[in-house]
């Protein structure tokens, strides 16, 4: 079965693909892909398909997100707070417009996240979102996950930026520094929102050149979340279907929704 777009909101990019396993029976869970790319416009959700083409063959329900970047034209820019509140926006439609599309094969109350990179820092983020304060870009969820899979994601935001973690990518999705707006990285980094109240599983390469292995550390060590390490394994590995990478990520979206 093909994957089905369905918009969430207005925008170009307020969309995403699910996809579901063939017949008509209710599927046990769904897996949100959020893909990764330092939050630019450069990249988009084709980088979710091939992950979501596997998850649906091994019988759970895919929703590949597109969200607002960094570096669109001003209809389509991201950044804070439209990355945010896109990304809370599109899991939310699990309980609306997906959940209709998918003629009740869905529960909203069996959802887990998996993103990389940027995508791995956003999966985190929405874990965290019951804790947020009202008001805040993502609270009050509809749809509450059950856990996330941070591929080699982007946890600590402050570390980062002052650790240059993509060459301004940080400062670039936040609008300036840890130091001129902290509230925002209060609010935006997942180190920031612990404790998140649901599992969240680090998986990193040890080889990671884009994204350092530190990130995922810090994030262990200061959550109790369960890093998973992965020896001589660089960035994107983990989005490659055909390596033991992702099926450690995949594995560990299992684990959630078992």
């Amino acid at each position: 079965m093909s994957p089905l777009r369905i918009p969430y909101g207005p925008g170009r990019s307020h969309f995403g693909e699910l996809s579901l396993p063939a017949g008509g029976a209710p599927v046990p869970g769904t897996v949100v892909v959020i893909h990764g790319g330092f939050w630019r416009s450069t990249y988009g959700l084709e980088l979710g398909r091939p992950l979501a083409a596997d998850l649906v063959a091994r019988g759970w329900a895919a929703w590949n997100v597109e969200y607002r970047r960094v570096g669109g034209e001003a209809a389509e820019a991201g950044g804070w707070t439209a990355t945010f509140d896109d990304v809370a926006a599109a899991v939310d439609a699990l309980a609306g417009p997906v959940a209709a599309a998918a003629d009740g094969r869905l529960d909203p109350d069996r959802v887990v996240a998996v993103g990389h990179s940027a995508g791995g820092h956003l999966a985190a983020w929405l874990a965290a979102r019951p804790g947020l304060p009202a008001g805040a870009p993502g609270a009050e969820p509809v749809v509450r996950l059950r856990g996330a899979v941070s591929q080699a994601g982007v946890l600590d935001l402050v570390d980062g930026a002052r650790h240059g973690v993509g060459s301004g990518a940080i400062e670039n999705l936040m609008g300036g520094d840890p130091d001129t707006v902290p509230d925002r990285y209060a609010l935006g980094s997942p180190i920031a929102r612990i404790p998140i109240g649901v599992p969240v599983v680090c998986v990193h390469g040890t080889d990671d050149v884009n994204v350092p292995i530190r990130q995922s550390e810090r994030f262990a060590a200061a959550s109790g979340a369960e890093l998973v390490t992965l020896r001589d394994v660089e960035h994107f590995a983990v989005i490659d279907p055909a390596t033991p990478a992702w099926r450690a990520c995949r594995d560990a979206a299992e684990r959630l929704l078992a």
